[in-house]
């Protein structure tokens, strides 16, 4: 039997893919869904095993977890949540290990919420990590799951774009993952234009930013200097950001990576192209890791991933932090509701209720 799509409510539909099981995953999704509060904000549905989400709990003792089993026969409970069985065996769980049995059930939670956006039984979808060797096979073999939504979601006029977001910082990378030896070649004037038009365009409609300022990085250190340390800059980077600036654009640059992080100039942006992945990710995750949120732009979907990985050193330990996976559920309910349009800025909305969530937890702890 078919799922029914059900008209749209106020709480939006968020997917949460387990990931590889044997990392923190199952962890960070437990932890972030034994607080009622998200389920005032949305209806969670995760996708992989209650199997395996019950041993989870009890190796780590988190017993305020509890979810609703769902399948087609059955209903959403609004009220916790929901977990899809992807697959049925009983299935040992063995955190930290890096075993083939994970990565298939990675992929089948993967592809089973793939469905599930596409048909529109769910509004976004949050991935928890996944392991990057384990899952390649003759149905995966893409870097990551940014290339993986692209090649589900996108086409010829809808790019992907790898965008990091926290709260006081946004940074898209032109390259993702690809080796430091390609970045130059894959840099053209074409490329650049191709990613400021994506970047653009998701800050005025996903972030409700209306008149977006972009600060872009160049390539060479020094951004070049001057055509010194390297002519991409004066070739490929300046031009294009000029073209831009000439159409109206708040688009600046390039800007020396090191400087420009060092005297946090990125205050004073909406958001950050940057060449490659390194120089992007390194200065957002060590200024915002515990917070940080990937997200796939550019696609018909929306799709959020926290910003760490796998973790396989602390699964288990019940040393995991859950904070971006809580972060990224909230972005994606942010971007569904902006995008539906039922409110001015979904970001400013949801800012609101965390802003509240922290009051009240001040006065929980001033009550103790």
């Amino acid at each position: 039997m078919e799922k029914t799509v059900a008209k749209k409510e106020n709480k939006p539909k968020i997917g949460i893919t387990i990931g590889d099981f044997n990392g923190i995953g199952p962890e960070v999704i437990i932890k972030v869904l034994s607080d009622i509060r998200i389920t005032n904000l949305c209806t969670p549905i995760v996708y992989g095993s209650g199997k395996i989400l019950t041993k989870y709990k009890r190796l780590l003792e988190l017993e305020n977890f509890n979810y609703h089993q769902y399948n087609p026969n059955s209903y959403l409970n609004e009220k916790k949540p929901n977990v899809i069985n992807c697959w049925h065996d009983n299935i040992e769980i063995e955190p930290g290990r890096i075993t083939q049995t994970a990565g298939i059930s990675a992929l089948k939670a993967l592809e089973k919420s793939s469905e599930d956006l596409e048909s529109g039984f769910i509004d976004a979808v949050v991935t928890a990590p996944i392991s990057k060797e384990n899952i390649q096979s003759d149905e995966f073999k893409f870097p990551g799951h940014t290339e993986y939504y692209e090649s589900k979601f996108g086409d010829e006029n809808s790019k992907s774009l790898m965008m990091m977001v926290s709260e006081n910082l946004k940074v898209a990378m032109v390259t993702g993952h690809v080796p430091l030896s390609k970045v130059k070649s894959l840099i053209s004037k074409e490329k650049l234009r191709q990613t400021l038009k994506i970047l653009l365009k998701t800050l005025k409609t996903d972030f409700g930013i209306q008149k977006p300022k972009i600060a872009v990085l160049g390539l060479n250190p020094h951004a070049g200097e001057n055509g010194l340390l390297g002519d991409h800059e004066n070739q490929v980077i300046t031009p294009v950001i000029s073209d831009f600036k000439n159409r109206g654009n708040l688009v600046y640059g390039p800007f020396s990576a090191d400087g420009f992080f060092g005297a946090m100039s990125f205050k004073k942006y909406d958001a950050v192209l940057a060449m490659y992945h390194d120089q992007g990710l390194l200065p957002f995750k060590i200024l915002a890791f515990d917070e940080g949120v990937n997200y796939t732009a550019g696609l018909k979907v929306v799709r959020t991933s926290p910003d760490h990985g796998t973790a396989y050193n602390i699964a288990g330990k019940n040393l995991a932090n859950p904070n971006s996976i809580r972060e990224a559920i909230y972005l994606a309910c942010d971007i569904v509701k902006a995008r539906e349009n039922k409110v001015e800025s979904g970001i400013r909305v949801n800012k609101e209720i965390k802003e509240r969530d922290k009051d009240k937890d001040m006065e929980k702890k001033v009550a103790e």
